[in-house]
């Protein structure tokens, strides 16, 4: 292998332009994706107010652990998305992976919806 390719025999300026792509991409959607996660905690919080039971560690934490781990979840789409752009399916990838976005925010929605309704008594 030559000192100018990377080891998945792309160019560096190509594997570059790939991940900025990325980058821009899920980076600018990280933003509506937390903002509708807070909205359903507000939602949740403000219907049921005094039913929810808070782990004893406290609200705050418990609100921060699920936060980063719904971000560290998200960013499970960079991998998809760097893979499928190399392969030939690339063009039409980037033309539809809003569908993943969606997919993943309905997921995660789905997530914190199933643990705060256990948080009910």
């Amino acid at each position: 292998m030559s000192t100018s390719q990377s080891v998945l025999g792309v160019q560096p300026v190509e594997l570059r332009s790939i991940f900025d792509d990325a980058l821009r991409y899920w980076e600018l959607r990280r933003i509506p994706y937390n903002l509708v996660l807070v909205a359903v905690v507000v939602v949740w919080a403000v219907v049921t107010r005094s039913q929810i039971h808070w782990p004893p560690w406290g609200l705050g934490l418990a609100l921060f652990v699920l936060a980063a781990l719904a971000n560290v979840l998200y960013s499970v789409a960079y991998c998809v998305d760097i893979l499928i752009q190399r392969s030939s399916f690339g063009d039409l990838w980037r033309r539809r992976r809003w569908i993943l976005w969606l997919a993943g925010m309905l997921l995660a929605v789905a997530l914190a919806n199933v643990w705060i309704i256990g948080q009910i008594n």
